[in-house]
């Protein structure tokens, strides 16, 4: 059975910003919800719960898991761990602000465990972890290691690689953190070659009878 926490059990969970400078601006003044087999809510703690087929959404944050655990600091701000099922990966989805007549991009995130600090700004990807962005539906970067950290204020991606000392399969090495960056389209002032320059008609040269030439 799913259960939409009513807001007095979600002190822990009804502002948790995830995200501000490049995410969706709008998200932050949305609420949340989220659904769950069960809850179990520390009103003193300050902590909240949820297990079983967890979905939490707010604005365009979407995030997808077995089991989520929200506590609120005593400056107000709200940290969260998210892990999935065993074997499986747990799920995170925002949308990214972009400027008009450019296709909608959204980033996408998968681990074993996401953490986010309410107060850093920072989503923490760990074991298993990749990192995706998408230009409409097209896939335009892709980004995989054993923990990623992404900092919403700054864009800015931290990635370890996985630690293994063995070859992966076919003899292809492991243990390596990887990435795959699409270019971006140039500017449209670049995009077309320069005209060519306009070719002028060569000097007519006039004969003259005098030895210095005319004067």
């Amino acid at each position: 059975m799913n259960h939409r926490i009513p807001p007095v059990l979600l002190l822990a969970a009804l502002a948790c910003p995830l995200g501000t400078a490049h995410a969706e601006r709008a998200d932050r003044g949305k609420p949340m919800n989220i659904e769950a087999d069960t809850l179990r809510h520390d009103e003193l703690k300050q902590t909240s719960a949820f297990s079983g087929h967890v979905v939490m959404s707010k604005g365009s944050i979407l995030l997808r898991g077995a089991r989520l655990e929200l506590r609120q600091d005593t400056d107000g701000y709200q940290h969260g761990v998210l892990t999935a099922e065993a074997g499986k990966r747990a799920f995170f989805r925002q949308k990214r602000d972009t400027a008009a007549g450019v296709p909608d991009e959204f980033v996408e995130g998968e681990s074993e465990v996401i953490e986010y600090d309410g107060k850093a700004d920072r989503m923490r990807f760990v074991s298993r972890a990749e990192l995706r962005r998408y230009r409409g539906a097209q896939l335009s970067d892709e980004i995989t290691g054993a923990v990623i950290v992404y900092n919403n204020l700054t864009d800015v991606l931290t990635v370890d690689g996985e630690r293994a000392s063995s070859s992966g399969a076919g003899g292809a090495p492991t243990g390596r953190a990887r990435a795959v960056l699409a270019p971006k389209a140039p500017p449209k002032d670049d995009a077309a070659p320069p005209a060519a320059a306009p070719v002028l008609p060569a000097p007519v040269l006039r004969p003259s009878n005098r030895l210095g030439g005319d004067k």
